[in-house]
């Protein structure tokens, strides 16, 4: 065998730069910068033993053989506003869906499509917010996965969410179980999420002092069942399309009518100000941390008492009660002593806030 050297003269490949600072289409190849930003970004904040063994899925345990799943994306901008950014809002949209089952959440998966540009310490920000979002909510996020795409073709950052939850025997809430006699209980003032996301787009000529009430509501939920145990009908969160949209899915669901009485429903003075400025009706706006619940008449003092005891149900109230007739309607009792129908909303007023 005879001694061989290699010719460095001509075209060399080099070695590829560091892009720590702004998120490339190399971050997407599978490759070592994937996982380098993986590892850097997303392993240690959110680290847990099914997420470490870094396989295909996450392996976990649970403890009952009935559980509630449920999946989400979330699309909003900006990706930072008052009160919240879109991690917060990612993790707490899908615990939120599983508590409004009467489920205790338990595990989340994350998939992150990356738009080539964001910047890396945003996204860094983003998941650390996801992280603390868990952490209040007593979940851990098990399994992930990260895509980039073109600049141009995903506003940034979008995030979409599955989850775990686990259901105790006999536990049965639903939009369709809503009965007459019922009370409507709503955890606090309405449009905050809504209003707090439009003001921070700067694009509408107006500022607007409110702060998204984006929340994980699994402690509330938790204090209301074991205050109200059966007698705890439905549980619904309003996010699109508000507490008038959401209310009319339960309405028709359960083939009632819900009457609800304007001067009971809570709503914060700005909120009302953006509202009357911009032509839009609160009952309409979205909320990311409000829960509406049906609860029987008998159980209602005692769910509502236990509700504001909680850190997310300190403004609860009753806002109305359910009726045999009109079925499937929501009607509004006004402050003037009229009452009108309050229809499910037809469009989409404010888009890609949730």
């Amino acid at each position: 065998m005879t001694n061989s050297t290699v010719n460095l003269e001509g075209p060399v490949c080099p070695i590829p730069l560091r892009h720590d600072e702004k998120i490339v289409m190399g971050h997407g190849s599978g490759g070592r910068m994937s996982h380098e930003l993986i590892g850097r970004l997303f392993q240690t904040p959110f680290a847990n033993p099914a997420l470490a063994a870094g396989d295909d899925a996450g392996v976990v345990a649970v403890a009952t053989d009935r559980l509630a799943v449920s999946t989400d994306s979330h699309v909003v901008w900006p990706l930072v506003f008052p009160g919240g950014d879109i991690g917060r809002l990612a993790v707490c949209g899908t615990v939120n869906d599983l508590a409004m089952m009467g489920a205790t959440p338990r595990y989340l998966t994350a998939g992150f499509i990356l738009e080539e540009g964001l910047d890396v310490a945003l996204l860094a920000e983003v998941v650390l917010s996801m992280q603390a979002a868990a952490a209040e909510a007593g979940v851990q996020i098990v399994a992930g996965d990260t895509k980039v795409v073109q600049r141009g073709k995903a506003d940034g950052l979008y995030i979409n969410t599955a989850g775990v939850g686990e259901l105790p025997p006999g536990r049965a809430i639903g939009g369709a179980r809503a009965q007459a006699g019922d009370v409507v209980i709503l955890s606090g003032p309405i449009g905050d999420h809504g209003i707090a996301v439009l003001g921070a787009r700067g694009e509408l000529g107006f500022e607007a002092d409110v702060v998204s009430d984006v929340a994980p509501l699994n402690g509330l939920v938790a204090a209301l069942l074991a205050a109200g145990g059966e007698a705890v009908h439905v549980l619904r969160d309003p996010t699109r399309g508000g507490v008038a949209t959401t209310l009319n899915e339960i309405a028709r669901q359960s083939g009632v009518a819900v009457v609800l009485d304007e001067r009971a429903i809570p709503v914060r003075p700005p909120v009302v100000a953006a509202c009357e400025m911009l032509g839009f009706d609160p009952l309409y706006v979205a909320n990311e941390g409000k829960l509406l619940a049906f609860v029987a008449a008998e159980a209602a003092p005692a769910v509502l008492a236990a509700m504001r005891a909680t850190r997310y149900g300190e403004e609860a109230v009753v806002v109305g009660r359910v009726q045999a007739a009109p079925a499937g309607r929501v009607l509004l009792r006004t402050a003037i002593g009229s009452t009108r129908v309050v229809d499910m909303l037809a469009g989409e007023m404010l888009p890609r806030i949730c």
